[in-house]
C-alpha cells in the first residue's frame, strides 16, 4: 500500500490527486487499484499518511525518525478549546460574529476567563495558548484589543439583543433582576472616574458604577457603566427604557433591593407605558411606621410566610423573620457591648494606676465607642468614684431588637399573577446579581483594575468582564460535583498542550493528546470534545515591544 500524489495540468491550471493505492496479482500480471481518494485532506494531513505509510513497519518508532519529523511541545490547547466550546454552546460567539474583531473581542473574553490583566498580557497569553489556531485568529498587538474595546462598545446593544433572542426565542422575558455595585480606580484620568458612594471602603479612591440587568435566573443580559457620582436610584429609569424598548413586550417585572425601587422610581414604573410591576423590600423605619398604622402586627413575622394587603392602595406586603439572621444580629450586638466593656476594664485599670488621670477624659472615650458601634440607645456609660461602668437598658434593647431577622417585601403584583411564595423567592433571586458581582469584582474575574481611561473602553472592558462571567457561572453548573473553583479547574485544562510534529521540517501538524484522568473528568462534566488534531496556520500575537525587537533582529 502507497500514496500517490498525481498531477495533471487542464488549460494551464495544475490539480494534483492524492490516492491511496496497492498492488496485485491478476492472473500473472501486476495490477493497481484504488483503495481511498485523499485530495480534499490538507497538505499536513497528506504528508502524514505518507510517513505512516512509509514507516508502517515501525509505527511504535515513528517519533525517533530522524530527518523525517521532528516532535515537540506545543502551545498549551485545553483552556481555550474548552472555553470556546462552552462560548459556542451559551450562543456568545454568534453573536459576536464571524468578523476579525468579532474574534478579538472573543479572545478577549477567555482570555479574562484564563488571567485578568490588561490588554498587553492577553497579547501575551495568545503566545502560550492556542488562541490564533483554535479562534482563527489573524496577527494582532495590545493596540489591535484597546481599538477592539471601542468596537465592542459601539456593537454591545446589538450583541446582547443576539444573546437575548437566542436565550428566548419563543418569548419575551416577564421579570428582570437589577442590581448597581460600583468599583474603586487606581489612577485619577479615567473619563467616568467621580467621588461617589464607595461600597469598597476605600477613602480616597474614584470609582465608577455598573448597574447588571439580569433575567429571573440570574443571567445577565445588560451591563451598563455610569460615572462614579452617579446614585443608584439614577440608574433606574435607564433600566426601565431599556427593558421596555429592547426586552419587553408584555407584562413586566422589575426586581430590586429597597436602596433601588422607592417612591420615585415606582412613579417612574406606573408612568411609563405598558404593564409595568415591581417587587422590592421596605425599610426598618418604613416597618416600624407600618405597625404603628396597625397594618401590620409584629406577631405576622413569625409565621413561615404572611401576607398583608393595603386595601387603600392595592399594595401588597409579604414578611416573614429569618431566625438564622436574628441569631446573628444578636450575636453582632454581643460582640459590640463586649468591646466597649473591654475598653471600660482598660480604663478603669488606666484609672487606678494614674491618680492624676482625668475621668472626664475616659468617660469621652468609651462614648465615643458605643456611638460609633451605634450603641448609645440602650447602651450608657457613668462613673462613681474613679470607676466607670456600663449601664445596660434591657427594655431599651429589647425595642431596638424587636425587628432583628424581620424582613418585609412589597409589590404591585396581585395575588393571581404572583403569589406570596412566588413574590419571595423571586426577590430571593437578586441573591444571583450579588453573586455575579462578587465573582465579576473579587472573585475570579477581577473587573479592576482597570487599564484603560477612555470612556468607551472603560463600557467594553466592563462588557468583556460580564460575557466572560456567563462562561464561568456555566462552568461553576458544570463542575459543582468536584472539589475545586472554576479558576483551579481553567488552570487544569490549560495543562493540556499540544504536541508540535513537524515533517521533513516543511509541514507542522498539531495533535493533541488523550488527556490525563482529572482533565478528561473537566472535559466531559462541561461537554466538551477535543478533537485529535488541530491546524497549524503559524499565526502568532506579538507585543508591540517584541515584534520591534524581532525586526531588528532581522
Amino acid at each position: 500500500m502507497r500514496l500517490d500524489s498525481i498531477h495533471k495540468t487542464v488549460n494551464g491550471k495544475t490539480y494534483t490527486s492524492h490516492l491511496i493505492r496497492e498492488a496485485y496479482r491478476d492472473n500473472g500480471r501486476t495490477r493497481h487499484r484504488t483503495i481511498a481518494n485523499l485530495s480534499g485532506r490538507s497538505d499536513g494531513e497528506i504528508e502524514a499518511i505518507r510517513l505512516a505509510l512509509k514507516h508502517k513497519g515501525d509505527l511504535a518508532n515513528l517519533g525517533s525518525v530522524g530527518g523525517d519529523v521532528r516532535v515537540g511541545q506545543g502551545l498549551s490547547v485545553g483552556a481555550v478549546l474548552a472555553l470556546s466550546s462552552v462560548a459556542k454552546r451559551l450562543g456568545i460567539d454568534k453573536a459576536l460574529g464571524n468578523s476579525q474583531q468579532a474574534k478579538r473581542a472573543l479572545w478577549q473574553v477567555l482570555a479574562r476567563c484564563i488571567d485578568q490583566g490588561s490588554r498587553l498580557s492577553a497579547v501575551r497569553l495568545a503566545g502560550t495558548h492556542a488562541a490564533c489556531d483554535v479562534l482563527g485568529l489573524e496577527a494582532f498587538d495590545e493596540d489591535d484589543l484597546y481599538a477592539n474595546l471601542d468596537w465592542l462598545h459601539e456593537n454591545q446593544a446589538a450583541i446582547e439583543d443576539r444573546l437575548f433572542r437566542q436565550r428566548h426565542p419563543d418569548k419575551k422575558a416577564e421579570l428582570f433582576l437589577y442590581d448597581v455595585t460600583s468599583s474603586y480606580l487606581e489612577g485619577v484620568d479615567n473619563a467616568l472616574a467621580a467621588f461617589g458612594y464607595n461600597r469598597d471602603r476605600k477613602r480616597g479612591k474614584r470609582q465608577i458604577v455598573i448597574g447588571l440587568l439580569c433575567d429571573e435566573a440570574g443571567c445577565p443580559l445588560s451591563v451598563e457603566v455610569f460615572a462614579g457620582n452617579t446614585a443608584d436610584t439614577s440608574t433606574f429609569a435607564a433600566q426601565v427604557r431599556k427593558v421596555a424598548d429592547r426586552f419587553g413586550g408584555g407584562p413586566l417585572t422589575l426586581v430590586g433591593d429597597r436602596g433601588m425601587i422607592k417612591g420615585p422610581q415606582i412613579e417612574l414604573l406606573q408612568a411609563e407605558d405598558g404593564d409595568f410591576h415591581y417587587i422590592t423590600a421596605i425599610t426598618k423605619p418604613q416597618i416600624e411606621s407600618l405597625l404603628t398604622r396597625g397594618l401590620l402586627q409584629l406577631e405576622l413575622f413569625d409565621e413561615d410566610l404572611a401576607e398583608v394587603t393595603d386595601d387603600d392602595t392595592n399594595i401588597r406586603y409579604v414578611l416573614r423573620r429569618n431566625p438564622q439572621r436574628a441569631e446573628e444580629m444578636a450575636a453582632n450586638r454581643e460582640d459590640k457591648h463586649q468591646a466597649v466593656a473591654n475598653l471600660v476594664a482598660a480604663k478603669n485599670a488606666y484609672l487606678a494606676e494614674h491618680p492624676r488621670a482625668s475621668v472626664e477624659v475616659a468617660l469621652r472615650g468609651v462614648q465615643q465607642k458605643i456611638d460609633k458601634l451605634r450603641l448609645p440607645s440602650w447602651l450608657q456609660i457613668t462613673s462613681e468614684a474613679r470607676r466607670l461602668s456600663l449601664v445596660r437598658d434591657e427594655q431599651a434593647l429589647a425595642e431596638v431588637s424587636k425587628l432583628d431577622g424581620c424582613y418585609c417585601l412589597k409589590t404591585d403584583l396581585t395575588a393571581r399573577a404572583a403569589p406570596k411564595e412566588v413574590v419571595h423567592d423571586r426577590y430571593k433571586s437578586l441573591a444571583a446579581v450579588e453573586w455575579a458581582f462578587r465573582t465579576c469584582k473579587t472573585s475570579h474575574l477581577e473587573v479592576r483594575p482597570i487599564y484603560v481611561r477612555k470612556e468607551s473602553r472603560t463600557r467594553g472592558h466592563v462588557f468583556v468582564v460580564m460575557l466572560a462571567y456567563q462562561i464561568i457561572r456555566e462552568l461553576a453548573r458544570c463542575w459543582q460535583a468536584f472539589n475545586l473553583t472554576v479558576a483551579e479547574g481553567i488552570d487544569e485544562l490549560g495543562s493540556l498542550c499540544m504536541t508540535q510534529v513537524t515533517i521533513r521540517s516543511e509541514t507542522t501538524i498539531n495533535q493533541i493528546p488523550a488527556p490525563r484522568a482529572t482533565v478528561q473528568q473537566l472535559l466531559e462534566a462541561a461537554e466538551v470534545i477535543m478533537p485529535h488534531a488541530l491546524p497549524c496556520s503559524g499565526i502568532r500575537a506579538y507585543t508591540k515591544k517584541k515584534l520591534a525587537e524581532e525586526r531588528k533582529a532581522r
